[in-house]
């Protein structure tokens, strides 16, 4: 997601093309999701050290990078209010008093850009393909019993790189939302932990896609709420520090974590290494 943002905004500010940003990001994305296919698929290395590993080059090769094409302390220059992604409200106007329809439709529920809603129907996509379709049904038996897979005639390693290569889209698509439509710019480690709260929200969904989006709803509504929050005195308790705010999110990253990892049983296969048998 990190390395996506710094594509997405690095090739738009420069080309002023959304397209190329976007485009830009997933194929960063998608190399680095082909290292860890290297690495955990091809030669059965430890995800979790392999992961740790390519956060720690994202987090300080970017700012590298930033530095040395852009000399703006790691940022990049700012993404054009053109080329950036924005909502569809404008087109109603301003809500006029007892104007309800541009209020609730203006600007409430087509306030936000196309990534937005895409991301809305890419969670149904993803069910359908992975609850109704052959491949989905496949892609699932990879994770809880690849020798099946395997005896059935079908690649592991080919599914398993189809996965990293589908998970490289989605997260090339997260990592240009912040530097093309959340933001106007990149700036060092800007996810900000997002996608440690993105794993934890699958673990608190137990590995559906349904109850993944509505985990990361509620990650979302914790980070609104602290930023609302922010500066408002509370009757009897007073001002709440800032810090304590914008810490909702990630201590209720830990709560949810400590009382559900034990429930939340994911793939039996999930991170192990798929070994053929002679």
């Amino acid at each position: 997601m990190l390395f996506a943002a710094f594509a997405a905004a690095a090739t738009a500010s420069v080309t002023q093309s959304t397209g190329l940003g976007l485009l830009a990001a997933i194929a960063v994305a998608s190399s680095l999701s082909m290292v860890q296919g290297f690495a955990c698929v091809t030669h059965r290395g430890d995800q979790v050290v392999t992961g740790v590993a390519l956060n720690m080059v994202a987090a300080g090769l970017t700012v590298v990078l930033g530095i040395a094409w852009f000399a703006q302390g790691g940022q990049t220059p700012p993404v054009p209010a053109e080329v950036r992604l924005t909502g569809l409200s404008g087109s109603y106007g301003e809500p006029q008093a007892g104007d309800w329809f541009a209020s609730v439709v203006g600007h409430g529920l087509l306030s936000h850009n196309a990534l937005v809603y895409l991301a809305f129907f890419l969670v149904v996509a993803v069910w359908f393909f992975l609850e109704r379709t052959k491949p989905g049904l496949r892609l699932r038996a990879v994770g809880e019993n690849p020798a099946m897979v395997d005896a059935a005639g079908v690649s592991v390693l080919g599914l398993r790189y189809s996965a990293l290569m589908m998970n490289a889209v989605l997260c090339g698509l997260a990592g240009s939302y912040l530097t093309l439509a959340q933001n106007a710019n990149f700036s060092p480690n800007m996810t900000a932990g997002r996608g440690y709260i993105a794993l934890a929200a699958m673990i608190f969904g137990k590995w559906k896609p349904v109850p993944t989006m509505l985990a990361c709803l509620l990650f979302g509504f914790l980070d609104a709420v602290a930023i609302r929050l922010q500066g408002v005195v509370i009757p009897g308790i007073g001002e709440v520090p800032v810090q304590l705010i914008q810490a909702l999110p990630y201590i209720l990253t830990v709560i949810l974590l400590a009382g559900f990892i034990g429930q939340a049983l994911a793939p039996k296969a999930l991170g192990r290494p798929y070994v053929k048998e002679r």
